[in-house]
């Protein structure tokens, strides 16, 4: 948690580099807010600070419907600093308390029921059962807010399976009746864009230009000031664009998906793939600090693959080859197993598509093209884990393999890819010029930031 006077001053100037990083509660009015508010600032006297809507709303207080805080980005802060914990958090907000109880989702996590509600009251002060439902409730007021879905259908893509469980729960959580949120009417035909905010500064020319390189077509489009792609969440299938509104802070991303349940975990992965809730201002000044002459892209985030099995395909393919090399390789693959739409968009392939495939179209060495098929066949298996450090067990997935897919496939932000040729080289010129204040694992825990920062140098 930030100090009071840290808070006050982010508040006081509306500091969109604070957003999401805390908020204030006004005792005298009940409610919680965004420390960009365009509302008038309280008196400091009826100000509380919380380090999550979570926690504000546990103490009592309603989310503000002017600054909507169910908009900000997260912060890291919020997820502790242990392992099990930031994956507990992910599995909650991927929809394991909706389909199953507490009991399932410790034996996943490999931990007992009262282990986990002393972490989650010991980082966040409320229970996992408390978290996953205001979270619930969050997002069903994002969608009441930005899309024309109607009420029905909104419960449903926020985890709901009856209206009435829906309209309790959002009372409860909320303050509000969910049509009281609701103040506009529109066509409930039109296509579903929500605004999903970021702490500035976010260099998207060099996130563009990342994907610009390796981006696949028909799997993914690509323009000055989009990036979107087809994707598979489940038994659900849809695409996205998100277009980036710089004087906003936010991305504008229109959605389709045929499976609405699906939809919060969704919309938090695209999220994760746009890296907008990293603090980069906090990264790059620890960066500054252990790496004294370190030349830094301001705003630079982590690009993010859709799934850490696509990730590690690609890295696969990519090993030991170039990057256009491995792009072609990848493209080669999304056309020949794919599913295709009528439009001619592609799905990246299934584990199960891949398995059942000779995968004799690929120009590569046999013992590769082995390795992607006993890959597949792992994760169309019940054995499959979606930790990439788990893979090195499979013969022909080293440690650069399984560290890129992590880096990429769950935006791991303390990477280091100490065997990539063009970080060697990066961190050999760094080196010229500071000999004494290059040691990479000072960067923890965001050494991933520094490896796509010794990646793209600035300009």
């Amino acid at each position: 948690m930030l100090d009071a006077t840290t808070c006050r001053q982010a508040r006081l100037s509306r500091d969109a580099r604070f957003d999401g990083c805390f908020v204030t509660a006004v005792t005298s009015t009940g409610i919680y807010c965004r420390p960009v508010c365009p509302a008038t600032p309280p008196l400091e006297r009826n100000v509380r600070y919380f380090d999550s809507a979570t926690a504000a709303a546990h103490a009592g207080f309603r989310p503000c419907l002017r600054c909507r805080p169910d908009c900000a980005p997260e912060s890291p802060a919020w997820h502790g600093s242990q392992t099990t914990l930031r994956r507990a958090l992910r599995l909650i907000d991927e929809g394991a308390l909706q389909q199953g109880a507490v009991t399932d989702l410790c034996d996943r996590l490999g931990i007992s029921p009262r282990y986990l509600r002393q972490l989650f009251h010991q980082h966040l002060g409320v229970s996992p059962k408390a978290y996953a439902l205001y979270r619930q409730c969050l997002f069903a007021k994002q969608l009441l807010h930005q899309s024309q879905l109607p009420v029905t259908q909104v419960a449903f893509a926020s985890g709901f399976r009856s209206l009435r469980r829906f309209n309790d729960a959002f009372r409860a959580q909320i303050g509000l009746a969910p049509r009281a949120v609701r103040r506009k009417t529109g066509d409930p035909e039109a296509p579903l864009t929500l605004t999903l905010a970021y702490r500035p500064p976010y260099a998207w020319q060099a996130l563009h230009d990342f994907h610009a390189r390796r981006y696949i077509e028909g799997l993914e489009w690509l323009d000055q000031d989009s990036y979107g792609r087809t994707l598979q969440w489940g038994t659900a299938r849809g695409r996205f664009t998100a277009r980036h509104r710089p004087a906003l802070h936010v991305f504008e991303v229109s959605l389709q998906l045929d499976d609405l349940s699906l939809l919060a975990p969704v919309v938090r992965h695209i999220r994760r793939m746009l890296d907008l809730d990293a603090d980069t201002a906090r990264i790059e000044a620890h960066l500054r600090d252990v790496l004294p002459g370190l030349p830094l892209i301001n705003g630079l985030r982590l690009p993010g693959i859709w799934s850490p099995f696509e990730a590690g395909v690609r890295a696969i393919l990519g090993q030991q080859v170039s990057v256009a090399a491995a792009q072609r390789l990848v493209t080669t693959l999304v056309n020949a197993l794919g599913d295709s739409e009528a439009d001619g968009l592609r799905y990246f392939p299934t584990p199960a598509q891949m398995a059942h495939s000779d995968l004799a179209f690929l120009g590569m060495p046999d013992a590769r093209r082995q390795t992607l098929r006993r890959f597949a066949a792992w994760h169309a298996s019940d054995d499959a884990d979606d930790d990439p450090q788990t893979w090195t067990a499979l013969k022909g997935i080293g440690t650069w393999t399984a560290d890129y897919a992590a880096l990429r496939g769950t935006s791991h932000p303390d990477i280091w890819l100490a065997g990539d040729l063009g970080i060697r080289k990066a961190l050999s010129l760094l080196r010229d010029a500071n000999p004494n204040h290059t040691d990479p694992a000072r960067a923890a825990p965001w050494r991933s930031y520094l490896t796509f920062q010794l990646w793209s140098p600035p300009t």
